[in-house]
């Protein structure tokens, strides 16, 4: 066919215009497959194990196949991809296998970075219980801990109840029972190591306090002062020895009673006229008496009845008044008086802020120091059989300690230091490197004889604490 314009025929036999294109060199084709992520086994990395001559897992394969009721995806997330066309050598290698016909219910895995164990081989962990249908995963990162059945991770032993975000027990918000938290207070104060429990016996008593082998000794000459006269009465009718020794007798005992009633206001007025030391001057063992604001430390206490916080020093005392026909309130408890029936005194260490210098102390009255209270107690409630029913607080008060509360005459006095109350302290200075400390004397510390007021001596024993009346007194913040 004769034209100007060039034409070529084509295979199929179809004349078209133009000159037949030049057959281009194609270039190698090559099949990209999506590879699955190998979760850092070196053994499914293909060439990169070959460079370092570790076998590689080439027992898998990929096998080509639909997915029942799911979408084939090619991509890091193949749980069962379908691949068509040609395999590359090294392609066969690093390919992972997915067999067809998997259900949809059925577990699908994805595998992230994580720790190998000893054989090169991901570590797997799962997080939470694991069930039918349920994506399990491979996280990376150290193993968490074996969950509680909250499922929450908590620090600590597993407690019942709600935790807070730091796995601590949630404080529910809510009335309490007082008594549960009365007893759980109680429980917690006596058997709190840094509290001292004081006991009756730490009080004043001129009996205690006066010296045992004089007392017996007067016993003894008054004994035989008493034969003698009554012999000498008897065989020549002279009843001059015993009218003295009668005499010197009621003297003594009318001097013992004095001291037995008014020995203690005799001790704090002794207390107030001791002379304040400063704690700037004063050496390392010697004997002072510091008065000054006193600070809680760290263990404040509370009263008993009042429930006053931040206190130091408390004292709740029960007394009962027995009458003719009525109970005793302790075996001592003689017809007539108040008798006490219970008694609740603690103390714990705090610190002084001298007047003086200025400067602070620690009061070592704690950890079961011998410590004597001169504290002064104020009554809170008289209670007698007509009015019994009146102050419901002082009857759950003797319910929380299992006292009775029939028909009785009872008072109660209470008595604390709480803090920012003015005090006096008497103790032994004791330095430890920059903590100024004042300590129990090692023995008891005597007041001597006051003439003129008919007091006899008496001991000091322990860390002494001088407070009146702190209802009465404004107190200082601090």
């Amino acid at each position: 066919m004769g034209s100007r314009f060039p034409s070529h025929q084509l295979s199929n036999g179809l004349y078209v215009s133009g000159r037949p294109e030049q057959p281009k060199e194609r270039p190698p084709t090559m099949s990209s497959t999506a590879m699955p992520y190998t979760g850092g086994d070196i053994k499914k990395s293909g060439e990169l194990g070959k460079m370092f001559d570790i076998p590689v897992d080439g027992s898998r394969s990929r096998k080509s196949g639909p997915i029942s009721n799911a979408p084939s995806r090619t991509g890091s997330f193949g749980g069962a991809t379908s691949h068509s066309g040609q395999i590359m050598p090294n392609s066969a290698n690093r390919a992972t296998s997915a067999s067809s016909g998997i259900s949809s219910s059925a577990t699908v895995k994805k595998s992230n970075s994580g720790p190998l164990n000893k054989h090169g081989e991901p570590v797997k962990k799962s997080s939470g219980p694991q069930s039918g249908g349920t994506v399990s995963r491979q996280n990376s990162g150290p193993l968490p801990p074996v969950l509680p059945t909250t499922g929450l991770i908590t620090s600590g032993p597993i407690s019942s109840g709600p935790l807070n975000s730091l796995g601590a027990p949630r404080k529910v918000s809510g009335p309490l029972d007082a008594s549960g938290s009365a007893k759980l207070h109680t429980a917690s104060v006596v058997h709190n190591q840094a509290v001292t429990k004081l006991s009756q016996e730490d009080d004043y008593s001129f009996h205690r306090s006066f010296p045992k082998p004089v007392l017996w000794a007067m016993v003894l000459l008054f004994v035989m002062g008493f034969i003698a006269g009554g012999f000498i009465l008897g065989a020549v009718h002279n009843p001059i020895l015993l009218i003295v020794v009668v005499v010197l007798f009621s003297a003594v005992a009318a001097v013992f009673t004095w001291n037995h009633y008014w020995g203690r206001r005799a001790i704090t007025g002794f207390i107030a006229q001791y002379p304040d030391a400063e704690l700037r001057t004063a050496r390392d063992g010697q004997f002072v008496k510091v008065s000054g604001v006193v600070t809680c430390g760290n263990v404040p206490l509370e009263s008993s009845f009042q429930k006053v916080p931040r206190c130091v020093y408390t004292s709740t005392s029960l007394y009962e008044y027995r009458g003719w026909d009525s109970k005793a309130a302790n075996p001592k408890h003689r017809p007539f008086t108040w008798g006490l029936r219970s008694l609740e005194r603690h103390v714990v260490d705090f610190y002084i802020s001298d007047f003086q210098s200025g400067l602070r102390a620690l009061v070592k009255t704690g950890y079961g120091a011998r410590v004597t209270p001169y504290v002064d107690e104020s009554v809170v409630v008289d209670i007698n059989p007509s009015n019994k029913d009146m102050s419901s607080e002082f009857i759950r008060w003797l319910r929380e300690r299992s006292l009775s509360s029939d028909d009785r005459v009872m008072r109660l006095k209470e008595g604390y230091i709480k803090e920012g109350s003015t005090v006096s302290v008497m103790g032994v200075v004791q330095r430890n490197d920059s903590v100024l400390m004042i300590v129990p004397p090692p023995e008891p510390f005597p007041t001597g004889c006051q003439w003129m007021k008919c007091i006899l001596p008496a001991s000091l024993e322990g860390v002494v604490l001088r407070c009146e009346d702190s209802s009465k007194i404004d107190v200082i913040p601090v």
